[in-house]
């Protein structure tokens, strides 16, 4: 697998540490000097390894909160 360059440009926030000490992040990334786009996944304490995860464009995040938003929870 080629390796990629990313830049977190901001960390939006922690949304769970997992036991081994990795965090589910919500960040707004650059992938290989592309626009940046926000992103959820697992990530090491380093930010030097991660796991599968998601990239959504501004828009697609304000649809998911739209979405979320509308949900009952209870």
């Amino acid at each position: 697998m080629a390796n990629l360059k990313y830049e977190i440009v901001e960390t939006v926030g922690i949304i769970s540490e997992g036991a081994k000490g990795w965090n589910k992040e919500l960040n707004l990334i650059s992938w290989n000097d592309r626009e940046p786009k926000y992103d959820l996944r697992d990530w090491d304490q380093t930010h030097e390894k991660m796991g599968k995860g998601i990239t959504l464009s501004k828009e697609e995040l304000i649809q998911l909160k739209k979405i979320l938003n509308e949900m009952n929870l209870d």
